[in-house]
């Protein structure tokens, strides 16, 4: 369970620092773009940073699965 928390709390960890660091980034960028979310249009946001924040929640979710799918060590 210690392992499992562990692994969790890593991957949060490790996705905060790569959001900062995208976040300071991103600010100069010039090209921006709107997403299309069903009948709404999002704020104009650089595509760099459209594509950071998909690869942010990848390592978040990658690293929450792992914790989860890992078989029970019973010593």
């Amino acid at each position: 369970m210690l392992l499992r928390l562990r692994l969790v709390l890593l991957s949060l960890g490790s996705g905060v620092v790569l959001l900062t660091l995208l976040c300071l980034g991103a600010q100069n960028l010039d090209d921006r773009h709107q997403l299309q979310l069903g009948t709404m249009r999002s704020v104009a946001l650089p595509s760099g940073f459209l594509i950071g924040v998909s690869l942010v929640i990848g390592v978040i979710s990658a690293g929450s699965s792992a914790a989860v799918l890992m078989p029970n060590q019973d010593d």
